[in-house]
């Protein structure tokens, strides 16, 4: 499946690998990755698509801010990745 903005995906190498993030944007064969946590929106990875598997495409709120570009907050993204694992988002 082609990876596009605003899917969740997971690291498959690097000192990254198995953590979960969303794609901001696409740059060729580059993607834009941040996960509000270790990686803030402000300064996303850029990581190539050989390097992250698919996990979601899901269509919420947030995906939805993303394609249309707009703000997104870092717990926005903790929130939306945290519901993807099953686990409740702890703030901090």
């Amino acid at each position: 499946m082609e990876i596009e903005k605003s899917n969740i995906v997971r690291s498959g190498a690097g000192r990254d690998k198995g953590k979960l993030f969303v794609v901001l944007a696409v740059e060729g064969e580059y993607l834009l990755l941040a996960d509000g946590k270790s990686r803030k929106v402000e300064s996303p990875k850029r990581k190539k698509r050989r390097h992250v598997q698919f996990v979601s495409a899901e269509e919420t709120r947030l995906s939805e801010k993303i394609k249309s570009e707009e703000k997104i907050t870092n717990s926005e993204l903790r929130r939306t990745l945290a519901g993807c694992r099953g686990v409740p988002d702890q703030e901090g």
